[in-house]
């Protein structure tokens, strides 16, 4: 039984998620009183043993920010927890999904290494490894970026909202394609519909990355494929591209026919995603597919000379054992792909496996999040070997061990997509059922918008988003609502 009780809501984030880190399976019970004379009252019993923590509003009246506030809090409550629990988290005090965001920054201010690995481990607590790993791979990022416009340019992401079948982890905006067969050239319509929009209002400014995820795109007929890509290339210059990714994922969804439409639009990247390469755990998840099947669809790639091609595995899969992570390395590392990502399994809230108690429970147990660090050391060993270093990372809510997900690549094959998704250094423009459009602004451009150019201002960027509805029916319906807010927030 955990109970806390907090004077101001907006503290209240990432203390939960705090607590939650040490303590996953517990529920926590949150209660909001602005009247006590307490700022925090924070009390944990766990297998009949008590710990209490208290601050007082003095303590943070110590502070000038509210950040420094917070992370004083965060600080305090993590010491304590660690103590009562006997066990330390890795990422620290960080509870949000852009741990690298902080070493950039720190980076970009021309900070010594040596300093920004002290300030991650003792103002956010983090171990020294991961300090580490986030420098390592923030300098990687920073490298890749520097090609990119951020103030003329932007990135598309094109969402196609279609799977074979939902897989028991999955969160993501998807539906069966089956399900949906007659009205997928509807669909179609209306993304193009609002493509050529995006187009038509973009004119002055630079593609640099375009992505197209779900879903599952490759859901989509070898005809449906090619007039989307083919819409695309009528619609933008290429002229700026530094890159365009197709995200073919699930094996069952892929043929020959198809891979050789994205070979005709000179596609350069592509994701084949295996998550693991053992039958019984295929099964349990619901992938409609075999081994053989990816050992196929692999090969096929490779035999139309698709030169950069991306596979993603998760550590963790209900069942999976450290031996059965290891023999799918093994099986990766015999097709040598050019970048791969290994996520964390995280028991999402939306997804099917959050509904199964017994592989929910399994997931979280503290002995599974110990299993699961070995499973993550052998997929960073496994991605050394193939000559890949890991070049972005991002964490999400209730991943097993307070863990991450990282990509690794071998040299020029990083996904610069998922840099930008994670650093929001550029605007990307979403379109299709359930995306996301974030606009990235910066000082200069809020300066001229509220008529006070050349006026000194502390320089911080600021970021909007807009959302399109996930219903693909109702995305089709209200398409010129979604291209109508679109054209409130984008270029002015």
């Amino acid at each position: 039984m955990i109970r806390l009780r907090i004077k101001d809501k907006s503290y209240i984030y990432d203390v939960f998620h705090i607590v939650k880190a040490f303590f996953p399976n517990e529920t926590v019970e949150q209660e909001i009183d602005e009247d006590q004379g307490m700022f925090l009252e924070l009390e944990v019993c766990v297998q009949e043993r008590i710990c209490r923590i208290c601050a007082e509003i003095k303590e943070l009246d110590a502070y000038e920010t509210k950040k420094e506030k917070k992370q004083y809090l965060d600080r305090k409550i993590y010491r304590a927890l660690a103590e009562y629990s006997g066990k330390t988290l890795a990422w620290g005090i960080l509870t949000g999904i852009r741990p690298t965001k902080i070493a950039m920054k720190m980076l970009e201010e021309q900070m010594e290494e040596a300093e920004i690995q002290r300030t991650l481990m003792e103002q956010y607590l983090m171990s020294e490894e991961k300090a580490r790993l986030g420098i390592e791979i923030a300098k990687r990022e920073k490298a890749q970026l520097e090609q990119l416009d951020y103030e003329d340019g932007y990135s598309l992401y094109v969402g196609i909202p279609f799977c074979p079948t939902t897989c028991a982890y999955c969160s993501f905006t998807s539906y069966p394609i089956e399900a949906w067969k007659t009205r997928v050239e509807e669909y179609l319509d209306a993304l193009c519909k609002e493509i050529s929009y995006v187009g038509d209002i973009s004119k002055e400014k630079k593609l640099n990355t375009i992505y197209i995820g779900g879903g599952t795109p490759t859901t989509l007929e070898a005809d449906q494929l090619d007039r989307l890509l083919t819409h695309l290339e009528e619609t933008f210059s290429y002229e700026e591209i530094k890159e365009i990714t197709v995200e073919a994922g699930r094996p069952d969804s892929i043929t020959r026919e198809k891979l050789e439409v994205l070979k005709r639009h000179k596609i350069p990247r592509i994701s084949i995603n295996p998550q693991t390469m053992q039958q019984k755990t295929l099964d349990l998840i619901g992938r409609k597919h075999t081994v053989e099947d990816i050992l196929r669809v692999y090969g096929m790639a490779r035999e139309l000379e698709f030169e950069n091609i991306n596979m993603d595995l998760i550590a963790g899969l209900p069942g999976e054992t450290v031996k059965d992570v290891k023999d799918t390395l093994r099986q990766i590392e015999e097709l040598s792909p050019d970048s791969i990502t290994v996520h964390s399994l995280a028991v999402k809230r939306a997804s099917r496996l959050a509904q199964m108690p017994e592989l929910k429970e399994a997931a979280l147990q503290e002995e599974r999040g110990r299993q699961m660090e070995a499973m993550i050391d052998l997929a960073a060993e496994s991605a050394a070997r193939m000559g890949m270093k890991p070049y972005y990372l991002y964490r999400q809510k209730n991943i097993a061990g307070n863990f991450e997900n990282v990509g690794y690549a071998k040299v020029d094959k990083a996904g610069i997509y998922n840099i930008l998704i994670m650093e929001e250094k550029q605007s990307i423009v979403a379109v299709g059922a359930g995306a996301s459009t974030k606009a990235v602004f910066s000082a200069a451009e809020d300066q001229l918008k509220n008529g006070q150019p050349g006026k000194e201002v502390k320089l911080e960027k600021r970021i909007e988003r807009v959302e399109n509805v996930k219903d693909v029916g109702q995305y089709i319906a209200r398409i010129d609502e979604m291209i109508e807010r679109k054209g409130e927030l984008l270029w002015h």
